[in-house]
């Protein structure tokens, strides 16, 4: 644990101070576009924090290759260049979205060909953990998901992108979660390169997260940018599918116990649900107007939210809460019967409506007016 710790503290000692030179020279040279008709904020801010948190992780890793604690997860290191490469590829058309606007066929093309790497150098579904035994995957068919997913992920995270703090603590929120998961398999089951490069990946993405969270809150200095949401999207897709696509359900133990064969499967749902939410929705709602399912609107979640009444800071801590919720919910299967479980998940959603829908509810239900002097005598 002690070496996974030491990863995310490099990380996120590593992405503040990028993030906070980021921001100074992002203000002084105005590298930031104008503001746009959907944007929550009425400041022009740099949007290039994405690069500070990729550098960030690149140190993290170079960090954690000198451990030999770490040798299994390094005994491979094409794939450990794969994923680099990749996040490269992301942060670089991020980057050049963020300052030149691209269109979306050259977004998804370079989304496709990060996917793709990541395949050629062996990070791909093998195995679906189906019911109580494992789906062998079809190479053609392990490639094609797994491109499909590192894809659909990473736009998922970029579309809720829209309010101060929101992908960074969703993510350190998220991860966090799925960390103790993919730590706990690699205990119970034994050593494993894939459940401690999951590890890793999760460890160095929260610590990149915490590092740039003190300049994303609001109101925000900087931003991730397309370049950070989708390096966190292919980040926690990356994580999602090195364990998802090789692990056996029926080997997962805890405390004696025999995990439900499901978890492998929900988890990595379970964790980006609302991402995942939001994307459905969006596309759902483009392709019905006959518009482009990558044009931007102003209806996500986030924007929903606000609409509602809910402040800035509220609408936040509101998909922080769901999040929570439903990712940790899904991660008490291990420890705690399916009843409890049940239980508490069901007690934490409705919480989270209550409080989700509570400006809706009031507006139905006004508070009547005390009466007036007059009207008492």
């Amino acid at each position: 644990m002690i070496f996974y710790i030491l990863a995310a503290v490099v990380s996120a000692a590593v992405t503040y101070g990028l993030s906070f030179a980021t921001w100074k020279l992002g203000t002084r040279f105005r590298l930031y576009p104008s503001i746009r008709e959907r944007d929550v904020h009425s400041t022009p801010t740099p949007r290039l924090g994405g690069v500070a948190m990729f550098l960030g992780i690149v140190a993290a890793f170079i960090v954690a290759s000198q451990v030999s604690w770490f040798h299994l997860v390094f005994a491979k290191p094409g794939q450990i260049f794969a994923i680099l490469g990749a996040a490269l590829i992301i942060v670089v058309i991020g980057v050049a979205d963020d300052l030149w606007d691209l269109d979306w066929l050259t977004k998804l093309a370079g989304q496709i060909i990060a996917a793709g790497l990541l395949v050629w150098q062996g990070v791909q579904l093998l195995t679906l953990p189906i019911g109580g035994g494992v789906f062998v995957v079809p190479p053609v068919l392990g490639l094609i998901l797994t491109v499909v997913a590192v894809v659909l992920v990473m736009n998922a995270v970029n579309f809720i992108d829209g309010l101060d703090g929101l992908v960074a603590g969703v993510t350190i929120i998220a991860n966090g979660v799925f960390f103790v998961y993919s730590y706990l398999l690699a205990r119970s089951v034994g050593e494993a390169e894939y459940f401690n490069l999951a590890s890793l990946i999760t460890a160095v993405l929260v610590g990149a997260c915490v590092g740039f969270l003190p300049l994303n809150w609001h109101p925000a200095k900087l931003f991730m940018g397309d370049s950070g949401a989708l390096l966190v999207g292919l980040l926690m897709a990356t994580s999602a599918i090195s364990v998802t696509g090789q692990i056996d359900p029926n080997s997962i133990q805890s405390g004696g116990v025999l995990a439900p064969a499901f978890i492998p499967i929900l988890l990595p749902i379970a964790i980006l649900i609302v991402p995942l939410l939001d994307f459905l929705l969006a596309v759902t709602r483009r392709l019905r107007a006959g518009k482009s399912p990558f044009s931007a609107d102003r209806k996500h979640l986030h924007h929903r939210l606000l609409d509602m009444g809910h402040t800035h800071f509220q609408s936040v801590l509101i998909i922080y809460g769901w999040t929570a919720v439903l990712s940790g919910g899904c991660l008490l299967f291990l420890f705690l019967p399916a009843a409890w479980v049940l239980a508490i998940l069901a007690v934490g959603v409705i919480i989270c409506a209550i409080v989700t829908f509570a400006p809706m509810m009031s507006r139905r239900n006004p508070v009547p007016a005390s009466p007036t002097s007059k009207e008492k005598l």
